[in-house]
């Protein structure tokens, strides 16, 4: 069977030949354009799904956005200063800024300063969503689709939830809980609005091209638990999970931090899966506890071998004993699939991916 077909005999409550093997190559991939050793527009050519062909690995996370995003009556700039990217929105109601610093060493960018820094942001934070639309922007799904063939799934981005999109981007959670306790009814004025922009944006991606759909929350259980996942974030999950299958198409949502705090009621919510489950021991719950900590549920486990099990900084043989380990559990029924939590880092070792295909062959059959 061919990875697609492995992963949708799963989706499907099927039992395929062996455990389905996917992973995300983004990180890999961006780092390798950045050294030089694959041209610009790698990412969105056919050569980086052959990419997966040759490696024997499972393709479905190009997140991409089938939607533009249109910001009206706001004065928006943009501008760079050495590694950093600063955006500055004006509104009515204040001006909002965030600057972000691009890391060359490791790829990546992160936030030195965020859009929203108190609930003295939250007017024009409310200003800015209200007057915020949405076009649908399917070219590239259109185009990517049919090249995806059988090495894997056509996936696509919903908004995150309003709460996530702060806590992750926006305001970081210490703002966030901080306005939470300043002005908690401005604030969930202020997310109703978000929520209501985000459901137009959501709505676009669910009529698009995509089969698989995800809510990228990026969660992590010791910043977000029960409490605020329970009041502010299930409600939009729910009904988007509902919507989406109702389109007839599968659901996902993303969880690579730790997995107590929020496994077991993401698992109720209504996704096809849990997507980048990070287990022990670099996540704080090992694999072979994930069925029983949940209970009986529909919803698929997909993860298994942390990002870091890739890197030189890991020995081979806790790499092998690791991945075999983590087999062992998923060929006992097909609720698995097994996936790299949450990326293959930069230092990653090519040769490690090739072996878990081997692995796979050797010891992954029901």
């Amino acid at each position: 069977m061919s990875p697609r077909e492995r992963a949708l005999a799963v989706l499907r409550g099927q039992k395929p030949d062996c455990v389905p093997w996917f992973g995300d190559l983004d990180y890999l991939a961006t780092a390798e354009i950045g050294r030089g050793r694959r041209p610009e527009g790698f990412k969105q050519s056919a050569a980086y799904l052959d990419w997966h062909r040759e490696l024997r690995l499972g393709f479905y996370l190009q997140g991409y956005f089938p939607f533009r995003t249109i910001i009206e009556n706001c004065r928006v700039t943009e501008r760079h200063e050495g590694h950093d990217r600063i955006r500055r929105i004006e509104t009515p109601h204040g001006t909002l800024q965030e600057r972000w610093t691009w890391l060359p060493e490791s790829f990546t960018e992160g936030p030195v300063e965020h859009l929203l820094k108190s609930a003295a942001d939250l007017p024009a934070y409310k200003y800015l969503h209200a007057n915020t639309r949405y076009e649908p922007d399917y070219a590239f799904g259109e185009s990517r689709g049919p090249l995806i063939g059988d090495i894997g799934l056509h996936l696509a981005y919903l908004p995150k939830s309003p709460f996530m999109h702060l806590v992750a981007l926006d305001a970081g959670i210490i703002a966030v809980v901080d306005m939470l306790d300043d002005a908690p009814e401005l604030f969930a004025e202020t997310l109703a609005v978000v929520e209501k922009s985000h459901d137009a944006a959501a709505a676009l991606a669910v009529a698009g091209p995509a089969e698989l759909l995800m809510i990228p929350e990026n969660l992590s259980s010791e910043s977000v638990g029960p409490v605020l996942f329970e009041k502010f974030m299930r409600p939009y999950q729910e009904k988007w999970t509902a919507r989406i299958r109702a389109a007839g198409k599968f659901s996902c949502m993303h969880l690579d931090g730790t997995l107590r705090g929020l496994l077991r009621e993401e698992c109720t919510v209504g996704f096809d899966f849990i997507e980048s489950l990070t287990p022990a021991p670099v996540g704080d719950l090992a694999v072979e506890a994930w069925a029983d900590f949940v209970g009986k549920t529909r919803t698929f486990f997909w993860g298994g071998i942390p990002g870091a099990y890739f890197s030189p900084t890991t020995s081979e043989a806790e790499f092998e004993r690791h991945t075999r380990a983590v087999l062992a559990v998923m060929r006992t029924e097909p609720r698995y699939v097994l996936g790299v939590a949450d990326q293959v880092p930069p230092d990653g070792l090519v040769s490690r991916l090739h072996r878990v295909a081997e692995l796979v062959e050797e010891c992954g059959r029901y």
